[in-house]
């Protein structure tokens, strides 16, 4: 007889990593060139003034200064120090 109890193959005991997907510098936030803005998959935010998108869609400022929404906050732009927002 067995001494120990038999165990079972598992099915359905796997994972993915969460892909920490998302924005990562919101509105009034400060921001250095190069600094990535929002993680996404496809284009549900679009860059706006002084903002590029990389090959994977991410969205980084090309320029210090202040995060800001427009359009619906659909797109992100980031305003220079020393400039006003028009």
């Amino acid at each position: 007889m067995a001494h120990k109890k038999g165990q079972g193959s598992v099915r359905n005991g796997r994972d993915s990593t969460a892909k920490r997907r998302g924005i990562k510098k919101y509105a009034g936030e400060t921001v250095t060139t190069g600094s990535i803005l929002i993680v996404q998959c496809g284009t549900k935010w679009h860059p706006g003034a002084n903002v590029k998108r990389a090959k994977n869609d991410n969205l980084f400022a090309m320029c210090d200064g202040t995060v800001y929404f427009s359009n619906n906050s659909t797109k992100i732009n980031v305003k220079p120090e020393g400039a006003s927002v028009a």
